[in-house]
């Protein structure tokens, strides 16, 4: 493997993503997202900054060999504020089709934020879960006060 192969790879599987998964993501096939995490091809440079996006890093981690990974995530806009609300308790807002019946009106806690993704958890009536959530799915949230 190749070192953008392997950094592909490495920042996929943290965010717990198949190459299936990551490969819908990208709009290509697992072959393609295998070849390139096998460093057999190479992904058009069009699609760097789409990998980047969906991966949590900067195009010069991805692309330079002596690119330090900036603590995991490059947090701007509403990276900064998730980040500030880590261990909150908020109810989510979701955009049309991207609704998650689990946490219909439910209270959320974020766990952490992943670049494009975040860790929650829920007391839900199947009881108690944790998840990845696209940021990308999310409205809107509410801050729920804590109760004394």
């Amino acid at each position: 493997m190749d070192k953008l192969g392997i950094k592909i790879a490495e920042k996929r599987r943290t965010l717990g993503l198949t190459q299936i998964e990551f490969a819908e993501k990208m709009h290509v096939t697992r072959q393609t997202v295998s070849r390139w995490e096998a460093g057999s091809a190479m992904p058009d440079i069009d699609k760097i900054g789409e990998i980047a996006d969906i991966l949590g890093v900067s195009c010069d981690y991805l692309l330079k060999d002596e690119a330090a990974e900036e603590g995991a995530v490059k947090t701007r806009g509403i990276g900064k504020l998730l980040r500030s609300l880590t261990g909150k308790t908020v109810r989510f807002v979701f955009f049309d089709g991207e609704a998650d019946v689990d946490l219909y009106n439910t209270p959320c806690r974020i766990i952490d934020f992943e670049g494009n993704w975040m860790r929650i958890a829920a007391e839900t009536k199947k009881g108690s879960i944790e998840k990845l959530i696209p940021v990308s799915s999310v409205l809107s949230l509410e801050i729920v006060k804590e109760e004394n």
